[in-house]
């Protein structure tokens, strides 16, 4: 049974309301974290009752359009820079210290952007199965660095973000066919990785040839959560979260690739990181590993000082791999004195 320290909070600005949870000594040092698509703050659960204990300040907010936190009606309101001024908002209330801040999938974006942009409000950033690209998070950034001995260009043009650009054409179909069972889509997109896909091309790639994430079927095939990754009761949140609201803020994300890329230009010093930076991979993820290929090369070029760990699971590694995350974290920040 989950541990009840954690608690719901609500802070609002004339432009925005984000729902947060926290944990661990107001007084002690500052630790983010930063969920990625589809997910809430709850996500984080193991590593923030961790971190608490061992003294730090834990925080993680919904995301915009996701959980709790307001979702604005317009998809150009999922801009990343919309984004972290979310989080720009919410670290002048916390108090203004610089902070940790952990983030994974689309919150590794957000934490990278605040890092280049908002370099007094980070200490440090851990990235956790999204690389950090200075340039943006946008197809004709992540196109060029696919692997083209697993994804022949003639056969998959866009490698494994051919999911990526099913929602920049077909995105009422990709929104629907994930709202048509959201506990079942959200079941079957939280699973454990393999093995057996290393090599092998992700389903990923095949989403506009099969007409959609769940092809011709239009819906999630009925499939049971995996406690081993969500806790039932953060499961049920999370599933409320999702039916209350529908995927349609949540998939907006994928939408503003553009205005992402003109936001990642403007940042200082070309993008450039100069805060201690921790990436974690996983060895099983099939779109965002970095071991074998090219994808990690932009990341290290933009770092000054990066550590890169792997660990042997798939894209949700902060729920796969719970306790040892949270044990990298804890050896990288003691042996850069954070």
């Amino acid at each position: 049974m989950p541990s009840s320290t954690l608690v719901s909070r609500t802070f609002s600005t004339p432009r925005q309301t984000t729902h947060y949870i926290e944990c661990g000594p107001a007084d002690g040092p500052l630790m983010i974290f930063l969920h990625g698509w589809p997910s809430i703050g709850l996500m984080w659960r193991a590593q923030m009752d961790a971190f608490a204990a061992d003294g730090w300040h834990c925080i993680a907010p919904d995301l915009r359009g996701f959980g709790s936190s307001f979702a604005p009606a317009a998809n150009d309101a999922y801009t990343i820079e919309e984004i972290v001024a979310d989080m720009a908002e919410l670290h002048d209330h916390l108090g203004r210290r610089a902070a940790i801040w952990v983030g994974h999938d689309w919150g590794s974006i957000v934490a990278g952007a605040l890092a280049a942009h908002e370099p007094k409000r980070c200490r440090g950033v851990v990235l956790i199965s999204w690389a950090y690209f200075p340039d943006g998070n946008a197809l004709p950034t992540l196109v060029p660095l696919v692997d083209r001995t697993i994804y022949p260009a003639d056969r998959y043009p866009d490698g494994q973000w051919d999911y990526y650009r099913y929602y920049t054409t077909h995105f009422e179909s990709a929104v629907a066919d994930l709202d048509a069972d959201a506990e079942a889509s959200l079941a079957s997109i939280f699973r454990s990785g393999s093995p057996a896909t290393v090599g092998e091309v992700s389903p990923s790639a095949k989403v506009t040839r099969n007409g959609g994430r769940f092809g011709a079927a239009h819906r999630a095939p009925p499939t049971r959560s995996d406690p081993a990754l969500w806790p039932p009761v953060d499961f049920e949140e999370l599933v409320h979260a999702f039916k209350l609201r529908g995927f349609l803020p949540t998939c907006a994300l994928y939408l503003n690739g553009d205005a992402n890329t003109a936001y990642a230009r403007e940042a200082p010093n070309g993008g450039r990181l100069s805060q201690p930076v921790l990436f974690v991979n996983g060895d099983f993820d099939q779109i965002c590993s970095i071991n074998g290929n090219r994808q990690g090369d932009p990341m290290r070029a933009a770092c000054r000082d990066l550590t890169v760990a792997s660990m042997t699971c798939g894209h949700w590694l902060p729920l796969e791999r719970k306790e040892e995350l949270i044990q990298v974290i804890r050896r990288w920040l003691q042996s850069k004195k954070l």
